[in-house]
């Protein structure tokens, strides 16, 4: 069914007077994962889709979803986010990626809080319940992953530093139990591909806000990540999985200050635009003529 921005539909409970609910998702070749992401919103009031050029089905598969797919260039993953949601029209922003999925308890929570209409209450967190290597995680520092995604429109706005972004919301937020869940990497080799993104995109980032290279980073950050995740957060009771994504996410550190050194050191000149939309991946090829906000790899 697809969801307009001009006239949200009627409420799927059976027209009860409810505040209503605009879902918004950012997307770079997610045809794989955006038609599962809108099916779990299916309730929703209005659903908008902010694409960024994709090259695969993900534009023609979300417009059968909603008429609200607003395609446009790549400024970043706070930029884009803020100008999905400034796209809304309902009185609650509920914001994801299309790689997750809203359970159907969170489902009935979130319409729960539009049946209340509580102008006291502006946003509320949710755990996040992640997958890979075949599991749903719960140690190893990726649960409860508690994520602030749903908020009163007007109370709360994307803020952080590309690409870990997140909600600055004007006010104390409560809290919902039930999970959202996140179909995150598909295997090894696209976990390493994503973290070479994010690691471009995170240097890059941590630069142009003032941040600078230091060594003793490079030396004793990547090793403390892999013991808080492996040891402290209990990442070695998942066996040869959990020795895995926390070796990872260490390489991933040490990637990020590396290319710090490496954009410091050596000069912005020499460096492509690490600015790329969720899904891509930086490499050596350039990016394609007419579209430098463009990347040459996809997902």
């Amino acid at each position: 069914m697809k969801r307009s921005r001009e006239k949200p539909a009627p409420s799927p409970t059976g027209g009860e007077n409810r505040e209503t609910v605009s879902v918004c998702i950012i997307t770079y070749n997610e045809a794989g994962n955006i038609a599962a992401c809108l099916d779990s919103v299916s309730w929703a009031d209005e659903i908008i889709v902010v694409d960024s050029h994709s090259t695969d089905d993900t534009v023609q598969i979300a417009r059968r979803h909603t008429d609200r797919v607003i395609v446009r260039d790549w400024p970043g993953h706070v930029a884009q986010k803020n100008f999905a949601a400034e796209q809304a029209r309902c009185d609650w922003i509920l914001a994801l990626d299309a790689d997750e999925r809203v359970s159907s308890r969170l489902g009935d929570d979130i319409q729960a809080v539009l049946r209340q209409a509580d102008p006291t209450r502006i946003g509320f967190r949710f755990p996040r319940r992640n997958y890979y290597l075949g599991r749903w995680w719960r140690r190893g520092g990726w649960y409860p992953d508690l994520k602030l995604r749903f908020w009163r429109r007007g109370h709360g706005r994307w803020g952080g530093e590309d690409p870990h972004d997140h909600v600055v919301l004007e006010g104390p937020a409560g809290h919902l139990s039930s999970e959202l869940f996140h179909f995150t990497y598909r295997d090894i080799s696209d976990h390493l591909r994503k973290l070479n993104s994010y690691s471009s995109i995170a240097a890059r980032a941590r630069l142009n806000h003032g941040g600078r290279f230091r060594y003793r980073d490079l030396i004793f950050r990547p090793p403390w990540r892999f013991l808080r995740m492996f040891v402290l957060k209990g990442g070695w009771r998942e066996g040869v999985a959990g020795l895995i994504l926390s070796a990872n996410e260490a390489f991933y550190v040490f990637q990020k200050y590396s290319k710090m050194w490496e954009i410091q050191k050596l000069g912005a000149a020499r460096q492509r635009d690490s600015s790329l939309p969720p899904g891509s991946f930086s490499g050596d090829s350039p990016s394609p003529p007419g579209n430098p906000d463009r990347p040459a790899g996809t997902t």
